[in-house]
């Protein structure tokens, strides 16, 4: 597969009022998945928000396959780069088939919408879900819709602050395995995580994040070292290896 950059931004410096909050530049390839660690109240979810054009830049630009996000119009932005945000509320008054139609907005209105929502609720297994007010659903089952709902806005660049957060194992496996799935279609993933392991397992390329900078950028077996995650945690760790792929698995090493 071709190396292609879907996302490109450089020298960027996000924050609110007058505080600056994030300064970091970063590339995304096509088919590759990028994890963004760090401790409550580094910037992750900054990042991902600046991204995806929902806050201003302070300096920097960000490119969208090389067009500057300044430029692009909120329709065309939406058809590069969708946001998966931490636990989708539950109040939106619709079912899980209007709210995956509503990732269509940014190519329709085409006779083909319906189609393409339906088949998204059908590829992350919610298609029973259809026709059930959205705020009558599991957790589980949200984020299923809402998964489904970014595969129908069909981008090439996703965005995901914790998409499995609050899931039990076997749901969370899936939706893993699903963006995997989207990873070796193509698309590239930029993914906010707090669970190590899975970060180790899914991951290209894992950031640190501290305090708005980025502490180190790699691959797994690299970056996620006892020394570097004692230093963005400041707490110990021990690091174990996966038993049939040789993975790190970093733990907390905390005494009961």
């Amino acid at each position: 597969m071709a190396s292609v950059n879907l996302l490109e931004a450089k020298n960027v410096a996000l924050g609110y009022g007058e505080r600056e909050v994030v300064r970091f530049s970063l590339a995304l390839r096509a088919g590759e998945w990028v994890s963004l660690i760090g401790p409550n109240g580094a910037g992750k979810s900054t990042i991902l928000h600046g991204l995806a054009g929902l806050l201003p830049l302070r300096a920097g630009e960000v490119y969208l396959a090389g067009e500057p996000l300044s430029r692009l119009t909120p329709r065309e932005r939406a058809r590069r780069v969708a946001l998966m945000r931490q636990s989708p509320g539950t109040s939106y008054p619709f079912t899980a088939f209007e709210i995956v139609l509503q990732g269509r907005y940014p190519h329709g209105p085409s006779p083909q919408d319906e189609e393409m929502a339906l088949k998204a609720l059908e590829r992350v297994g919610a298609l029973h879900l259809a026709a059930r007010p959205f705020p009558s659903l599991s957790g589980g089952e949200r984020q299923k819709v809402w998964l489904a709902r970014i595969i129908a806005q069909q981008t090439p660049l996703l965005l995901l602050d914790e998409p499995a957060s609050h899931l039990d194992p076997a749901v969370s496996h899936e939706i893993y395995r699903l963006l995997r799935e989207l990873c070796a279609e193509g698309k590239a993933v930029l993914c906010v995580l707090h669970d190590l392991v899975y970060a180790s397992l899914m991951s290209n390329r894992v950031i640190l994040l501290k305090k708005g900078r980025f502490l180190a950028s790699g691959p797994p077996e690299e970056v996620l070292r006892p020394e570097l995650l004692e230093e963005l945690f400041e707490a110990p760790f021990l690091l174990l290896k996966h038993p049939l792929n040789g993975k790190p698995l970093p733990l907390p090493s905390v005494g009961l």
